[in-house]
């Protein structure tokens, strides 16, 4: 009978996980943030599973980043039954799953004074219940490897109420998605897995083009400077997690 396994190292377990066999999913991949973090890990030597709503135009758009090996799958955020689809899909081609983003998200502007119900619940619908579903989906496939890693991209707006100019919307999602976060790092932790949420700030992306309050192109993140976060994130080793990281793009008090 084999003995008892010898004990881990710190130098084992201070190593960045390897890149190389590791299989990530990556929702909302088609531009953005989105794109320019599948394109990072492309580079960096994942397996990719692309979550989109228009898989041909994404293969176009991202070039050799949508080519094999990578998988590029239809998931709308506001379809629950797409969800189910992406996640078989991906654990049927490659077999494991290492790795969840959830980057697709949507920002409308709610208020007291603007906006409508029915765009307050395609908020909640998108930034909160999509990644909800996703996680709870790939828990099993995350806990299987026994060093899984789920990055939610929150926002500055999930750490505080800035001002009016803000979409109470907006923030009341992404606050709501920070609590995913952490109850997702609670019922993983044991099986290895690690969860972080992302608060960036304002990103030079589309998704931000034109609304008020928004800092100028200047003192935006460009897309490569959260995707080379994102990329360090899901390399930290289990003795490293970071449950929340806020990357500012302004001078403000408390972040």
């Amino acid at each position: 009978m084999a003995g008892p396994s010898p004990p881990v190292s710190a130098d084992a377990a201070a190593a960045l996980l390897p890149t190389h066999g590791r299989v990530v999913m990556v929702s909302g991949a088609s531009r953005g943030l989105g794109a320019a973090i599948a394109r990072r890990l492309h580079a960096d030597g994942y397996s990719l599973s692309l979550g989109v709503r228009d898989p041909d135009q994404t293969r176009r758009s991202l070039g050799p980043t949508a080519a094999e090996p990578t998988l590029v799958e239809r998931f709308d955020a506001t379809l629950a039954a797409t969800a189910g689809r992406w996640v078989e899909a991906t654990v049927a081609r490659f077999g494991r799953l290492d790795g969840l983003v959830n980057n697709a998200g949507i920002l409308t502007r709610v208020t007291f004074d603007e906006g409508s119900d029915e765009q307050l619940d395609e908020l909640w619908t998108v930034n909160v219940k999509a990644p909800f579903r996703l996680i709870r989906l790939a828990l099993p496939h995350l806990k299987a490897t026994g060093h899984g890693r789920i990055v939610n991209i929150a926002s500055t707006d999930a750490k505080r109420y800035r001002d009016p100019s803000v979409s109470v919307g907006y923030a009341m999602s992404k606050h709501a998605l920070l609590a995913v976060s952490h109850a997702a790092k609670f019922a993983g932790w044991e099986a290895g897995v690690r969860v972080t949420a992302l608060c960036p700030g304002a990103i030079d992306t589309q998704l931000v083009a034109g609304l008020a309050g928004i800092t100028s192109g200047v003192n935006r993140l460009a897309p490569a400077t959260v995707a080379e976060i994102v990329s360090f994130l899901l390399r930290l080793p289990d003795t490293a997690t970071i449950a929340e990281l806020v990357v500012n793009t302004r001078l403000e008090s408390t972040l």
